[in-house]
């Protein structure tokens, strides 16, 4: 290799620290000639036994590996922070950015030529190319799979999704509680992440629309054997990369994230993945507004049938032709842009120009799309100055436009308390507000914005109302919700504003988010307003409440924002 090696900072010295770094490493067997020149590739690895969704993350690191040496590289396998989406609490995405930290002083601090990055559950993917987005080596993206379809009494069932619904049902006297663990075992039969097209396949599927990843990345299932060989076949190229000197800023621009943003929309994806590119795009220098995803995807056709919008499967999706399948129908239509460039040195719209669509009940053509106008909507107003996302493919139709009294919860532990009193003063009408839990407020902006149907009206048939609040929505979920309140009421926000009774109006196809109290009461409660109590006084936490920014710029922390670069540190001994 003609270019001088980051490792060689390391390895390719003969003195006192070209000793130290080399012979502790030989501990583990490394011959000599490992140390001469190889390509020195990271695999940075979120396996753990408590993170479901990436324990099956040492086989796949063992794949990358040999596609390593077979390509003449020198793999190095290393840890960082794992995020289990269904175990962390308060909740995951209170770490996102510490991960994001992790993983991009992990890369620069060790020698480090490229990067393969191991993602599977939700907060894992954003967290690891944030933080490899601040360094800006070749990495390349290899995410670990959904897992097989889910059973229950020869039903397809999908994660999270049907637990949504089975839970109602459970609260709504319809099923047993037997019933309701059973379904707990036949839904998760096999290893890798949520079968729907929730927030983990929702971001598999930005990291190859971003051209991040091999071409069919999103959608193989992670006990396949063709997600071995992708892994395999991503360590072979990320050795390529390193020689072709082809790192992360040379992949992303600024239309690589609107194809990414067209394809959410196209695939019915996650509200999750608004907050998590806000953020990568903002570590990548690259600039990115939430009116983006109004203008450039609200009005896209979603043509995939998947839950939890529609009625298959991520199983289904991979052997209907997958992403790429997807990609194809969007560039013939003149909705992604040809030039957008991939880690295999091809523009990704050429990756997928001949890919097949094996089945279109499940990928339906442009034309007759499984959904017309299915993206995310961006809504302002007085109630949300900055913005508020909601989820149009997931929303009832009936809901768009509404107006109703609002029942103000302050936190979730009063949420839980009150929503299944008998006396609630609530109707199909009555719009929900739950507040206090955006990302200073939870911390973490928690995914609570799906606020269940109080109990009374589960009983009437009542299976959706509008819900507003400053915290997040599972991307297996769905419901008219209105998500992402900035500012959030803990940081004074609007929403902390809001009384019972208030009349609430909410105009999707106007873009507009109300609250119907004149100016002059709401200056006075304003000035009355006390905020909350900060969530803590030590450690992490602290730091995250006081330098987390709002859902409308990705809620990064603010000193996080750009890059460092790779550069090589001076040397501890």
């Amino acid at each position: 290799m003609s270019r001088k090696l980051r490792s060689e900072a390391w390895f390719g010295r003969q003195d006192k620290n070209g000793f130290l770094y080399r012979s502790w490493l030989k501990n583990r067997g490394f011959p000599q000639d490992m140390f001469d020149g190889k390509p020195v590739i990271g695999i940075c690895n979120t396996w753990s036994e408590l993170t479901p969704c990436n324990s099956h993350f040492r086989t796949l690191a063992d794949h990358v590996r040999w596609g390593i040496l077979e390509a003449g590289g020198f793999p190095l396998e290393f840890p960082v922070m794992s995020l289990g989406e269904s175990i962390m609490r308060p909740t995951a995405m209170l770490y996102r950015n510490l991960v994001s930290m992790d993983v991009e002083e992990s890369i620069r601090a060790n020698p480090l030529d490229g990067v393969v990055l191991l993602m599977g559950c939700d907060k894992t993917t954003p967290a690891l190319l944030m933080g490899a987005a601040s360094v800006d080596l070749p990495t390349i993206g290899v995410s670990g799979g959904p897992m097989l379809r889910g059973i229950y009494r020869g039903t397809k069932i999908g994660s999270g999704t049907a637990m949504f619904e089975m839970s109602e049902e459970l609260r709504a006297g319809n099923i047993t509680l037997d019933e309701f663990h059973e379904a707990e075992a036949c839904m998760h039969r096999s290893q890798g992440h949520c079968m729907v097209m929730g927030t983990a396949s929702t971001m598999a599927s930005m990291v190859e629309a971003l051209g991040l990843s091999l071409p069919g990345n999103a959608a193989i299932p992670a006990v396949d054997a063709r997600r071995a060989l992708l892994a395999r076949q991503s360590g072979r190229r990320m050795v390529e990369m390193v020689g072709e000197n082809v790192t992360m800023s040379k992949v992303l621009s600024r239309a690589s994230f609107e194809n990414a943003i067209r394809v959410n929309s196209a695939i019915g994806g996650s509200s999750n993945a608004v907050v998590h590119l806000l953020a990568i795009a903002g570590r990548a220098g690259i600039a990115l507004d939430l009116s983006d995803f109004d203008a450039l995807g609200a009005a896209l056709p979603c043509i995939l049938n998947l839950r939890p919008a529609g009625a298959y499967l991520m199983e289904d999706f991979f052997e209907a032709g997958g992403l790429p399948a997807v990609i194809r129908a969007l560039s013939e239509a003149g909705l992604f842009d040809g030039d957008a460039a991939s880690v295999n040195g091809r523009s990704v719209a050429a990756n997928c120009a001949d890919a097949p669509n094996w089945n279109p009940d499940v990928i339906r053509p442009i034309e007759t799309p499984f959904m017309a106008e299915a993206g995310i909507v961006v809504l302002r107003g007085n109630l949300a100055p900055d913005g508020a996302i909601i989820k149009a493919a997931c929303a009832s139709a009936e809901l768009m436009t509404h107006e109703g009294p609002a029942i103000v919860f302050d936190t979730i532990e009063d949420l839980k308390a009150r929503i299944d009193d008998p006396d609630l003063d609530v109707t199909p009408d009555t719009v929900l507000v739950l507040r206090n839990c955006g990302p200073k407020g939870y911390p973490g902006m928690a995914e609570v914005a799906n606020i269940p149907i109080p109990r009374k009206l589960l009983a009437q048939g009542v299976r959706d109302m509008v819900r507003i609040s400053d915290a997040r929505m599972s991307g297996t979920a769905y419901g008219t919700v209105v998500m992402h309140v900035a500012p959030e009421a803990t940081a004074g926000g609007p929403l902390a504003l809001v009384r019972d009774g208030d009349r609430i109006g909410l105009d999707v196809p106007g873009r507009g988010l109300h609250l119907h109290v004149d100016a002059k009461e709401l200056d006075a409660r304003r000035a009355a307003w006390m905020p909350p109590v900060p969530a803590a006084d030590r450690g992490f936490v602290k730091l995250y409440v006081e330098t987390v920014m709002q859902a409308d710029t990705g809620a990064d922390l603010d000193f996080l924002v750009g890059r460092s670069g790779a550069r090589v540190p001076r040397d501890g001994h």
